[in-house]
């Protein structure tokens, strides 16, 4: 999902509050990493200190029992505060009011059709849409991201890699800042150039004109 789409469905007023919770732990995932039973499943108790002492998801994948740690990003944060006193999350002791997986894949087709986002949206996207979008194209590097989507390997990682698109259109924005700010040099360069040159000649001429009143 591109940074476009993220923002389209993050910025939308929908009209019940079915959508709203569904579309909020959608985002919650894009900016965690989450798959649907880890969010399903992310506690109270999961939310810890960390080293830097900021808040992290601190816990274990479900799928793979492989250790998961992510600083929890503003969005995130945002979003978990929200619902912290939500009764479904009293209840279960859950950081989140998440619905059946069947139910949000449903929701989301519907927040697909009503923010006008062409992609097919369902729970696993906002994980990709974290690896991609959120993470490397912001230039996180990806052992890094690895580590947060409690891969066993870079390889793996390699499949939620942000589109050849996304990569050729970052990397020729660079090269045109780079090449902008190569023009910008050589015109400064240009003008003392010419400037030295107007120095100098106004040295020979007031050294020319000074033997001539000598003379």
């Amino acid at each position: 999902m591109t940074k476009q789409d993220l923002e389209r469905i993050e910025n939308y007023e929908f009209a019940t509050s079915r959508l709203a919770e569904v579309r909020d732990i959608f985002i919650f995932q894009c900016y965690t990493g989450l798959d649907y039973i880890d969010a399903f499943n992310l506690k109270k108790s999961d939310i810890k200190k960390g080293y830097d002492e900021e808040l992290w998801i601190m816990t274990a994948r479900q799928k793979t029992d492989s250790e998961t740690n992510v600083p929890l990003l503003p969005k995130a944060l945002e979003i978990m505060h929200r619902y912290s006193t939500h009764p479904i999350c009293i209840e279960r002791g859950s950081v989140l009011p998440v619905k059946s997986n069947q139910k949000m894949n449903a929701y989301l087709k519907e927040i697909a059709d009503l923010t006008g986002v062409e992609c097919e949206l369902n729970t696993h996207k906002a994980r990709r849409t974290f690896a991609s979008t959120v993470t490397l194209a912001n230039n996180v590097p990806i052992h890094v991201v690895k580590e947060m989507l409690g891969h066993h390997s870079v390889q793996q990682t390699e499949e939620y890699a942000i589109t050849e698109q996304q990569s050729v259109g970052r990397e020729m924005k660079q090269l045109q800042e780079r090449l902008s700010e190569k023009k910008s040099q050589e015109d400064n360069e240009s003008v003392i150039s010419k400037m030295q040159q107007e120095i100098n000649e106004l040295k020979a001429l007031l050294t020319s004109n000074q033997k001539a009143s000598l003379n």
